[in-house]
């Protein structure tokens, strides 16, 4: 039995879409649905049922999904094994983060990695939900909390603290009673800093709500309102075009508090070469800009 044929067949199981399965495995659509056509000749049993909204795995395929993934766990595991023996620093990286914290962070201060080891390849990917790493999703993550991932190797890095911002002209000769706020949508309604944000509104009306934090720091320079977003987001040290200014109340405020950066790696990879030399480079990029991401 060929294994890319198991691949390919838990992935269409997983999607139900032969499009979307491509795009995942990074082939065309024809190829999945011969691999999956070729699988079922092999087992001798039909695995999906032809629809015309996608494919639906039949009660067999179910129960075949199960010892396939069995199957699929070892696989990655030798992979895993292989990737982490140490050697050159050289090859690629996959690490996971946070979308803004990616491009606005971490993308810039990663670059120089190319200089110093200039056959390592790092493959960044903003991503707001959390990878699995078992599964190679990818080999590093940045998370915004205190990981449970059983098998995972959780470091804590840094911090990542939040603060009010505005432009300056919003700010100018409006009094405190009449700001205005920016805000996550009901889907981000969970997340700290929005919680915070609520109570420090108040009765005080939000006037523009998006899922994702470059919106809302594109709503505080368009001059809307007043958004609760990390420092490195707001100081105009740091994002220095269209600047903003913090919000400060004339009668004091307990920040909210700052979220944890976490750093995660199977542990398989930790004696990777390429692995360990992109996690060197994030510790001392976050111990170096501690004063811009903590404030």
């Amino acid at each position: 039995m060929n294994w890319d044929d198991l691949r390919v067949f838990l992935a269409l199981a997983d999607s139900g879409s032969l499009s979307a399965t491509a795009r995942k495995l990074g082939v065309d659509h024809s190829t999945v649905a011969r691999r999956v056509a070729a699988l079922e000749a092999d087992l001798g049993v039909r695995l999906f049922d032809r629809l015309p909204r996608g494919y639906a795995p039949t009660a067999e395929a179910e129960e075949f999904a199960a010892l396939a993934r069995r199957v699929e766990d070892g696989v990655l595991a030798v992979e895993r094994h292989a990737r982490g023996q140490p050697g050159e620093p050289a090859g690629v990286v996959r690490l996971s983060a946070p979308p803004a914290f990616s491009s606005s962070f971490l993308a810039p201060r990663l670059a120089g990695l190319r200089r110093t080891l200039p056959r390592l390849v790092v493959e960044l990917v903003g991503d707001v939900r959390a990878v699995s790493l078992t599964r190679r999703e990818a080999d590093l993550a940045l998370r915004l909390q205190r990981p449970e991932d059983d098998g995972l190797v959780a470091r804590r890095i840094g911090a990542m603290g939040y603060g009010l911002y505005a432009t300056p002209d919003y700010l100018d000769g409006r009094d405190e009673a009449d700001w205005e706020f920016i805000g996550y949508d009901d889907s981000m309604d969970h997340v700290p800093q929005q919680r915070w944000l609520r109570q420090v509104a108040g009765r005080r009306p939000f006037v523009f709500r998006a899922n994702d934090l470059m919106s809302l720091r594109a709503a505080a320079a368009a001059g809307i309102g007043i958004a609760a977003i990390p420092h490195f987001l707001g100081r105009a040290d740091a994002v220095p075009v269209p600047a903003l200014v913090p919000a400060v109340p004339a009668a004091g405020l307990s920040p909210p508090q700052p979220r944890e950066l976490w750093l995660l790696v199977h542990n398989d990879l930790r004696r990777s070469a390429r692995v360990r030399a992109v996690m060197d480079a994030l510790v001392s990029i976050i111990a170096a800009e501690r004063s811009l991401l903590e404030d």
